[in-house]
């Protein structure tokens, strides 16, 4: 029996404050006018920059497709041919548009100004950390790091912590009720710590917060969400708060955390890329985005009333849960008039990502859900153009894995000459049949060397950018390694890409054929997988791997798909590689070092005291006093 406290005994006095919940088939009266002079002058900002962005992307794929169309176009297009065409440009133009975000991103730090915060009234925030059968050291642990950083930057506003347990296992629900009195036991002076744990986790992470929000949200201008593995930097967290109160007409500001913790090749691929190039992807999201930015779930503040009045989630037909709320609630404040604003320039946002290949895939299951969901809500009343983009951005970001899956396979079928062009099985006095020009291997190299290069440019800018600047180098560890640990990250990158795209054209299937993905907390420590659950894995990607090589070695398929082919077939001992210790088992040439691994910040180094001691704690080696 579970014997657990519950509900409200370690709380504040409550405080409700009632969700408005919003309806998507009319668009509400807009709570707050963000125009003005203001208002007027960041969307006169906001259009040279997305002109900026479309125009080049869409200007690029028009180019390739009327190439496309000219070399697919020689007997007449049939409609298999258009919709190769239209594959084609679904998938390029989304490829064109994270470079166009680059070279945005380019633009702007040429023109970077410095941006000044003006003082305004202090601000009562809490920090809301959701928990779901997470370890209860690392959570409370990181709480303390983030409580004592805070207060050694004598803040003028005033924070206040919630953990909200949404834990079923009782054991895990017992130690965090100690690892909370060895918290209140130590959190600096002025610091309130208070934990609440549901009966029912009705409604998941959005539930859980929602239920916080109508029985203490009252009390608090703003709430900043963490989630269970995040960690913020104390004058991160007060930029944040400085910002939101500078700005009475921003409703939510969102961090970019960067990735800790990693340790495996899965895991350091990740964190190399987020940190040697994501940084110029967010800086030209946050310039063509200004006032309608988006929403990740963690590391962002908001303001309570706003999200109340404006961001209520209703359910979708069938009494459907909306799963990824974070970038739908983003577009409700902005319906509102609200701002949402990216600020990917706040250092000491941190997360950590899956260890391993199939933790990656199964978290990615879940998103993939959610973001399908979204292609639902894009005729909902009021959205902003921008809001309704980033909703389908997130859905078609799960849904070019099909694409290039389907190109994949035209590609295949095409072979190498008119011999070997398996789709000529259909009869000349057939309507259907598509006179398919020649796969010739000149053709064929240059589709995959225009692709790739697409593809790769934004991993070569920013990693341009890095080699051309000594100070840069210097905190990579130097020209060499970060030169090796490019090299490697590429070679990585592109060997588990297939693999990733078969997973996500599975998790789509998944998404459209079953009605649920299964909730459990995200494996957050490296661990190794036996050789029967890697078969049950990866046994579709390893048998289209077999196919495309049988048909290599019959001269069926061109060798073009031989890096395809590779991946596919080795996808097992792939997956397996992912959790190799680099951290621990490689020489430092290997490791994919970076500036969080090589000079770990100082908030990291003190969270993983922190856990340590909590885990001691826990495990009896340090008494707490009972409350």
């Amino acid at each position: 029996m579970d014997n657990t406290p519950h509900l409200d005994s370690h709380m504040p006095a409550p405080a409700p404050l009632e969700i408005v919940p919003q309806r998507f088939d009319r668009a509400p009266q807009a709570a707050v006018n963000a125009g003005g002079s203001k208002g007027d002058l960041a969307q006169a900002r906001a259009f040279p920059w997305r002109l900026a962005l479309f125009a080049p992307a869409l200007a690029g794929t028009a180019a390739l497709v009327a190439g496309m169309h000219a070399w697919l176009n020689m007997g007449g297009m049939t409609w298999l041919e258009w919709a190769l065409l239209s594959l084609i440009g679904f998938s390029f133009v989304w490829v064109a548009l994270s470079v166009a975000t680059v070279i945005v991103a380019l633009a702007g730090l040429a023109l970077r100004r410095a941006e000044t915060v003006t003082d305004a009234a202090p601000l009562d925030v809490a920090l809301l950390v959701p928990v779901y059968n997470e370890n209860p050291s690392d959570v409370f642990g990181n709480a303390q790091a983030m409580l004592d950083d805070l207060a050694r930057q004598n803040a003028a506003h005033r924070f206040t912590l919630f953990v909200l347990s949404d834990t079923r296992d009782p054991k895990i629900a017992a130690d965090e009720v100690s690892a909370l009195r060895a918290l209140r036991r130590d959190a600096p002076a002025g610091m309130d710590v208070y934990y609440r744990r549901r009966a029912e986790n009705t409604d998941k992470k959005i539930g859980n917060l929602h239920d916080w929000i109508t029985g203490w949200g009252a009390a608090y201008d703003a709430m900043l969400v963490l989630d269970a593995d995040s960690l913020m930097a104390g004058r991160s967290i007060i930029a944040l708060a400085d910002a939101l109160a500078a700005d009475p007409k921003a409703g939510l500001m969102q961090s970019f955390p960067t990735l800790i913790g990693a340790e495996t090749v899965f895991a350091r691929i990740q964190q190399f890329s987020n940190i040697a190039y994501g940084w110029l992807l967010a800086e030209g999201l946050a310039l063509w985005s200004q006032s309608e930015g988006n929403y990740w779930g963690h590391n962002a503040i908001m303001r309570t009333r706003a999200f109340a009045e404006a961001a209520g989630l209703p359910r979708l037909r069938g009494d459907r849960l909306i799963l990824s709320h974070d970038f739908v609630e983003a577009g409700l404040l902005r319906r509102a008039g609200w701002r949402v604003r990216f600020l990917p320039r706040i250092a000491g946002s941190y997360e950590e990502t899956p260890a391993t290949l199939i933790d990656y895939v199964l978290r990615d299951r879940r998103w993939c859900r959610g973001n399908l969901q979204h292609l639902r809500l894009l005729g909902a009343r009021g959205l902003h153009p921008v809001s309704r983009f980033h909703l389908f951005q997130g859905a078609v970001s799960y849904l070019l894995s099909p694409a290039w899956f389907l190109l994949l396979l035209a590609w295949a079928l095409l072979g190498k000459n008119e011999t070997t062009n398996v789709i000529s099985y259909f009869r000349e006095d057939n309507p259907l049949y598509p006179d398919w020009p020649v796969m010739t291997e000149i053709n064929a190299a240059l589709f995959l060397v225009i692709m790739y290069a697409v593809l790769l440019t934004p991993k070569l800018m920013g990693a341009g950018i890095i080699a051309l600047h000594p100070k840069a180098q210097r905190i990579f560890g130097g020209r060499r390694n970060f030169l090796t640990a490019f090299l490697v990250e590429i070679t990585l990158s592109v060997l588990y890409a297939p693999v990733l795209m078969i997973q996500q054209c599975r998790a789509v299937l998944r998404a459209a054929l079953t009605m649920s993905e299964p909730w459990s907390p995200q494996s957050r420590t490296a661990r190794g997988h036996d050789l029967g659950t890697l078969l049950r894995f990866h046994w579709l990607e390893t048998v289209l791997g077999l196919i495309l090589a049988v048909g290599l070695v019959s001269g069926l398929v061109s060798m073009w798909l031989l890096p395809i082919v590779i991946s596919l077939v080795m996808a097992v001992p792939l997956s397996a590689l992912g959790s190799f210790n680099l951290a621990r088992h490689a020489p430092p040439a290997l490791r994919l070092d970076s500036p969080n691994t090589l000079r770990e910040p100082a908030i990291v180094t003190r969270a993983r005291i922190e856990r340590d001691r909590m885990r001691a704690h826990l495990a009896g080696q340090i008494e707490t006093p009972a409350e």
